[in-house]
This record gives C-alpha cells, structure tokens and sequence, in this order.
C-alpha cells in the first residue's frame, strides 16, 4: 500500500489587516501586553487568517518527494536537490498540485496532521473553491488511512501530555528539523524576508523527520 507523508507551512495575515470585529475576537481574553501579542501572533494557526506557503510530500517507499512553496512571482520557479522536487506557485496552484498527487496513495503519514494540517488544508481548499479529493481527517481510531503520529505516540491521550516532534525525533534517535535553526514560528519572518526556499526546505526536513519517527513506530509499536 503506497503510503505518502505530508505536512503543511503556513503565515498569518498582519493583525492590523483586520477589520476591528476580528480583532475584537482575537484580544477577547486577551489581559495584558504578552497575551496581546500571543493573539497577534497566533494567526498563522487558523485557515480564516492565515495562508499556505507551502506543502511538502514524501513517498515512504521510494524517498521521492516534492515541496510545492509559494515564492511571491508569478513566474515559476522550479529545481531539484536530491530525490527531491521544489515547484514554486501561488496557493491555488500549491492546492490543486496537492489533491491531484494525494489521489494516488492509499495512507497519508503525518505529525498532528489531524489536528492542524489536515483541517488547514481543507478549509483553505474550500475558500479558493477547490474540492477536496479525499477526507483528511477521517475517523480517528484508524490509522490506515490517515497515520497521525502525534496521536499514535500518546496513545490517543492516554499519556499525560503530548510531545512535540522534535522530541520524539531526540528520543529515537532521529535527526530534528529544527537542528538547523529553523523552527515553524521563524517561517512567517523568512516569508516577510523572501527566503522562500528556505521555507520550502524546512518544510522537507520536518516530512523527512516524520517519515523516519513513522519507520520506527510502524515497526515498533503499530497493532
């Protein structure tokens, strides 16, 4: 059964691009000046106000893999590094790119993929008018379809807390993506900057970490 690993980027719109019911909603609870900026800055989190920069997808199989990345142009940027393909485009193009790749494999792998990815990228889909082509988030106590290691590792909240992935890549042994000084609160910055590739790679390296974590519980402790 082909099996491919996905994960997604995204960056929020500017706060003060809002109009003032929004911003209303957002500093709600917000009490003192941390949390106000707390709620600035967790707009990257929500399909409503944010956007896709990129998507990344890996076959676990073969190791092929590409990074679709938005780049700001309107003229296509394409190149490779290895087994793997980076194709530059807008966010219509990243989408329409992914379900037209999605279509072909049977499990997708991902990390919290349930609970951001999945969900971001439907949503996202829905405003541009795009059909979604499979259900990202089907039933959660299943995981052959959709392999959410964050779930499988707490055992479906039976631990205490969850773990993010760069501690479980520690714990196994797996080179962590954010080894390279990059983590996903730095990708708003970096698009700001124009470091578009540097976005798309990290996005690479966060799929390639998944996929190792993915190997390890597939043999380890799947049922």
């Amino acid at each position: 059964m082909p099996k491919l690993v996905f994960d997604v980027e995204t960056v929020g719109c500017d706060f003060d691009s809002l109009d003032e019911t929004s911003k209303e909603y957002f500093l709600k609870y917000a009490e003192n000046d941390q949390e106000i900026e707390d709620a600035k800055n967790s707009l990257s989190f929500f399909p409503v106000t944010a956007q896709i920069v990129a998507i990344g997808m890996l076959e676990v199989e073969t190791e092929k893999g590409v990074v679709f990345y938005q780049n700001n142009s309107k003229k296509q940027e394409k190149f490779t590094e290895g087994a793997i393909e980076f194709i530059s485009g807008s966010e219509i193009d990243i989408l329409n790119n992914f379900w037209s790749k999605l279509a072909k494999y049977d499990q997708f792998i991902t990390f919290s993929g349930r609970a951001f990815d999945g969900p971001f990228v439907m949503i996202r889909s829905a405003i541009h008018k795009i059909r979604s082509t499979k259900n990202l988030v089907p039933y959660r106590y299943d995981h052959k379809m959709h392999c959410d290691l964050a779930d499988q590792l707490c055992f479906y909240d039976a631990m205490r807390r969850k773990f993010s992935l760069h501690m479980w890549c520690k714990a196994f042994g797996i080179k962590s993506p954010k080894e390279e000084g990059m983590t996903g609160l730095d990708v708003k910055a970096y698009f700001k900057d124009g470091r578009y590739q540097d976005i798309a790679r990290y996005c690479m390296r966060d799929i390639q970490a998944t996929k190792e974590l993915f190997l390890c519980w597939d043999k380890y402790l799947k049922f």
